[in-house]
């Protein structure tokens, strides 16, 4: 079999790429992509439920003025599927996650709130620890005796465990069954 041709390009010996115009594209130009919901969300006008991974045909814009780290920001506009409320949301590259601006309210942050949290009490304990050292020392005990607790606990845990897991049926079976036996012999004499 002979190998296909490749496809062949004639440019005439005038050709001059220069003078082909370019587009004038403005800067905040808005692209129509297809994404899906980054979170769970409720529409603020009717009440509509949004789950993360429902597919919509967004536009896509550049948020003018704002960067992290070099990074542009996205904004997109999506409409609800119920009563096509305009809502928008950004991407957040900080916290690599997304924004939300109007038209919605986001759900299920708990989990969120509590690594925040988290974070908060761990930091405010380092500063603490920084100018006190002898809170330093307090946060160690109390750490190492709330680690023999939970060992404690532990082993109580194993032990009631194996308390219950001695329970040999097959021996409670024969028992039952030599009572049984003495039983009948017994009516039988």
């Amino acid at each position: 079999i002979p190998p296909l041709p490749l496809p062949q390009k004639y440019y005439p010996p005038d050709f001059d790429p220069a003078k082909i115009p370019k587009l004038k594209l403005p800067k905040d130009r808005q692209y129509v992509v297809r994404l899906m919901a980054p979170f769970n969300m409720r529409c603020k006008t009717c009440g509509e439920y949004i789950y993360k991974g429902k597919k919509f045909n967004a536009r896509k814009e550049t948020v003018q003025n704002e960067v992290y780290l070099g990074l542009p920001i996205f904004r997109f506009y999506i409409k609800c599927t119920r009563c096509l409320a305009e809502i928008t949301f950004k991407t957040d590259p900080e916290n690599t996650d997304y924004t939300m601006e109007h038209g919605a309210t986001r759900n299920f942050q708990a989990e969120k709130l509590l690594e925040e949290e988290e974070k908060r009490m761990q930091k405010e304990r380092e500063e603490e620890e920084l100018n006190n050292p002898m809170k330093v020392l307090e946060n160690r005990t109390k750490d190492s005796k709330l680690e023999m607790e939970v060992l404690e606990n532990l082993q109580e845990l194993k032990e009631l465990n194996q308390r219950q897991a001695h329970v040999d049926f097959e021996a409670m079976l024969k028992q039952y069954k030599e009572q049984e036996e003495e039983q009948r012999r017994r009516e039988q004499e």
